[in-house]
């Protein structure tokens, strides 16, 4: 059996994706669109996006469903507090290639958007979403998926720099075992080695009795380079 915050985590995450969308009056989890996950600091941490549905897509990311096993390792499930769902039901009956690309821009905006809120300025994206011209995004839709009486637990800080060291671990380890990684991956591991080193540092400045650093005292931009201008294969659903 799952564990009682695993069961909790479920039980919401069945809930968002069961409530409707007042647009297309569809069930969100049979939606298509744009998705974001947030932390529990409310920091985003992955956009994505899916032309199948929100419910088959989001499974796979959160609840153990991805058959490939690195995008499952890049994203840490027990890190997504909250999602944000952008749904464009009426695009289904769309032509393929119509359908396509209109999803990509509405992705590739709430990438654009999700950074720029972002106080790392990046991600944990491997893929950067096919470049788009801008497009005002749709109405979205957020949910929290952490049960109350269990966030005290899963949000402090000690727990959630174990949760990030190990994580980056377990990519670095990916990385080492390949040899042959992609530029996105390695953008990946020093995004993760930066949220774990600000998260750590916030712990000792609390410990010490100081103010927490300024999130410009890490300039990431300078570690991992431009995130908004690369290009993908345009492939299947972005990872």
């Amino acid at each position: 059996m799952p564990t009682r915050f695993v069961q909790g985590f479920r039980e919401l995450l069945s809930e968002a994706l069961d409530s409707v969308d007042p647009t297309s009056g569809v069930k969100l989890g049979k939606c298509i669109g744009a998705y974001a996950f947030y932390d529990y600091d409310g920091e985003p941490i992955y956009v994505g996006q899916t032309t199948e549905d929100f419910a088959t897509r989001i499974g796979r990311h959160l609840r153990g469903q991805r058959s490939d096993t690195l995008a499952y390792r890049i994203l840490d499930p027990f890190e997504v507090a909250e999602m944000e769902l952008y749904p464009v039901e009426h695009l289904r009956k769309e032509p393929a290639a119509v359908k396509r690309a209109q999803v990509d821009a509405i992705e590739y905006s709430a990438y654009v958007h999700a950074i720029r809120d972002s106080k790392y300025k990046a991600i944990l994206n491997e893929k950067i979403p096919p470049v788009s011209a801008p497009v005002e995004l749709p109405p979205s839709y957020r949910f929290n998926l952490v049960p109350e009486d269990m966030r005290e637990d899963r949000e402090h800080p000690d727990v959630r720099i174990a949760r990030r060291a190990e994580t980056l671990a377990r990519v670095a380890a990916v990385a080492h075992e390949r040899g042959e990684v992609s530029a996105g991956l390695r953008r990946v591991i020093v995004i993760q080695a930066v949220r774990l080193a600000d998260l750590a540092a916030a712990r000792l400045a609390y410990a010490e009795g100081r103010k927490r650093p300024e999130p410009d005292s890490i300039n990431v931009p300078a570690l991992v380079g431009n995130v908004m201008a690369e290009f993908s294969d345009g492939g299947g659903d972005s990872d």
